[in-house]
Formats: structure tokens, sequence, C-alpha cells
């Protein structure tokens, strides 16, 4: 059982003097929302000679009361000018599900089953005439997966499943629910390696095909349909102990998005990672350790004919304690080599004050610089 409570309000101005030249295009985004939720299993073994069955039914629930959800233009972030969005939602979010493991020795069976109710409601707030809309929708998730031990040290496995994405409540009303639980087909096919007793590999190919690609947009305070996508990838993994105290890791991991209902020349998926990798070195002595981890992220497009292009990353980060009986002394240590970089980017129209036309260009958060903390703990 689960209880949150929180009150969200986020001051911003993605386009400058575009849509007002005389205020500006400052928004406010405001919201105060509780979600309540409970889960609950029940789990058995049996067994029938050598074969033996992991069985677990489960029943949940979810409830989101978002009350003021408003989306302003303001000025100065003291004066409304207008609201774009005002009201309040209430969605609810109703599932069961059933699981199994049916293990035949070298043969590893995972069968599974989801089903999910969803509720949406609105009052808009904006409306001359009170009116609470209201749409319903179910979605069914079944999912299989198998593993095959070909040896000790070898593990082959296919997963697949269906799954959904929930929708905005508000987009979910105005579409009458159309596209409210647009479905995800996934399969991986794969291996699990040890090539010695110290090192650990895994590979997989995968594929993700969805029925409705979303984007956030902020300055309308939506969340925007753009019809269907898939990816394709591959995924690699290494775990290795060097000897009795030094590890080492690393993931590389590629992938082609593309949009499919978009013209020829214009599939690209914005911002969707094409190329990501992490590597870390870890030594772990009595009352020493030594952590040392760099991710990677590769240019990626901003737009849909790769026009523009979000710049890329590399940042390493170290963490080191040392243990004193009960106290551990430490530092944290991130963007160790003060890399300069982007974390969030998108593309965007915009036009500052003085000038006379607009212009579709980078918007972007600064990275963090070289920060490092200190760490004191006491253990009693």
């Amino acid at each position: 059982m689960f209880y949150s409570l929180y009150d969200f309000e986020l001051f911003s101005n993605f386009t400058f003097f575009l849509e007002d030249p005389i205020n500006g295009d400052q928004i406010r985004q405001y919201e105060d929302r509780r979600i309540f939720g409970m889960e609950s299993s029940w789990n058995k073994s049996s067994y029938l000679g050598a074969v033996s069955t992991e069985y677990q039914i489960g029943l949940g629930l979810r409830n989101d009361v978002i009350n003021d959800n408003q989306l302003s233009r303001t000025k100065n972030r003291t004066e409304t000018l207008s609201r774009i969005q005002y009201g309040d939602v209430n969605e609810n979010n109703i599932y069961t599900f059933a699981n199994a493991e049916i293990d035949f020795g070298k043969w590893l069976l995972q069968p599974g089953m989801r089903l999910d109710f969803f509720k949406f409601n609105y009052i808009d707030n904006l409306s001359v005439v009170y009116e609470k809309l209201s749409e319903t929708a179910v979605a069914v998730s079944p999912k299989f997966n198998i593993n095959y031990n070909l040896n000790n040290n070898v593990q082959l496995f296919a997963k697949s499943g269906i799954g959904f994405h929930s929708n905005d409540s508000r987009v979910v009303l105005n579409q009458q629910g159309r596209s409210a639980l647009p479905l995800a087909y996934g399969l991986d096919l794969g291996a699990v390696v040890k090539p010695t007793k110290r090192m650990f590999v895994n590979v997989a190919l995968w594929y993700l095909f969805l029925e409705q690609e979303f984007v956030y947009v902020g300055d309308e305070g939506i969340v925007e349909p753009s019809g269907r996508s898939r990816r394709m990838g591959i995924d690699l993994g290494v775990r290795c102990q060097l000897n009795n105290w030094l590890f080492v890791n690393g993931d590389v991991n590629y992938a082609k998005p593309r949009s499919i209902d978009n013209p020829e020349g214009e599939r690209l998926i914005p911002l969707a990672p094409t190329m990501t990798a992490t590597a870390g070195l870890s030594i772990q002595r009595k009352k020493l350790s030594i952590n040392l981890q760099t991710r990677y992220l590769a240019d990626r497009t901003a737009n849909e004919n790769n026009s523009i292009e979000a710049k890329g990353y590399i940042i390493t980060n170290l963490n080191t304690t040392y243990r004193f009986g009960a106290v551990n002394l430490g530092i944290s240590i991130e963007n160790l080599f003060d890399q300069q970089w982007n974390e969030t980017q998108f593309a965007t129209e915009s036009r500052l004050a003085f000038e006379t036309s607009s212009t579709e260009e980078i918007h972007f958060t600064p990275g963090t610089p070289l920060f490092a903390k200190g760490i004191v703990k006491y253990n009693f």
C-alpha cells in the first residue's frame, strides 16, 4: 500500500517572444496531486515428478487525484495573463495479473497475463458549463518467456510480451477514448554466457513496436499522439572479476528507432538514443572501496529529418570510501574531468525580443560541472 502527496509548480519559457512579442511566452505549470494505491498477491509452489511450478496471482489498484491541473501564460511569475489548461483529473486503474514458472530442468517456461481497467475523468474549469467528462478503457497484456540451459555456462532465452502506455486523461477525453491505451509489442532473443569462472556476458537482439508514439508539448500542456513507431537493436553486457578485489563492467546498447507513419525522409524519432554505453572499474578491499563509472550517449537527431543534432557526451563519476571502525569517510565526484555537456535538449522554434523572425534550434539545460561532496557515515 502506498500514498503520495506533492505540489508541483514550474515556470518556464520555451519560445521567448514567439507568441507574445510584448509580454513574452513565460508559462506556469501547476498541480496538486495525490496518489493512492495497493497491491496484493498470492504465491504457491507445486511439484509433479521432476517438474516444479511456481504460481502467482495478484490484484492491485491506483488512483490519481490531480486538482487545479493548470497551464497559464504569465508575466514576471506574478501576473497571470491567460489560462491554456485548467481542470481537475481523476484517473483510476484496477488490475489483476497471473504468472507462472514451469521448470523442466533444462527448460524454464514463464507464461503470464495482466488485465488493466482504466477510468479517465476530467472537469474542465475553463468551460462555461460544468461538465464531468469520463471514458473507460481495458488492456490485456500477455507475456511468454522461454529459457534453455544449454550447459552450465550457456543459457539461451526468448522473451515476448505486450504492454501499453496510459495516455494523458485530457487527450483521451478529447479523442473520445481513442488511443487511450495504445499497445506495445516487444521481443528479445539472446544468450547468457560464462566464458570463465569470473566472467559473465549477456547479449540480446530486441524489437519494440508501439501503436502510438507520444510527444509532450510543454507550452500546450498536453501529450500529443504522433503515430506508430518501431525500434530494434542489440545489447551487450560484460561483468568480470579480475582478482579478489578488482572488478570491471561494461554495457553497450545500439538502437534503430523509426516512425512508421511519417513520410520518407522524416521518419527519425527526435531525441531517441541510438548508441549508449557504460563502463566501470571497482576496487573492493577490506576497508577501501573505489568505484569509477563512465557513461556515454552518442549524438542523436533532434528533429525528424536530422537537420538539427543534439550533442552527446561522455561523463565520468568517482566514488570512494574508507572505513575506520564504525566510521566511514568518503568523497563523491561528479563529472570528474569537468566536461561541458547538455543534459536536457530539444529543438524548438523561438524568437528573441529584438528579432523579426523566428529560428528553430537546440534549447538545452547545461549538465552538472565538476562537483565534489564529502561523506561521513557512522554505523551504530
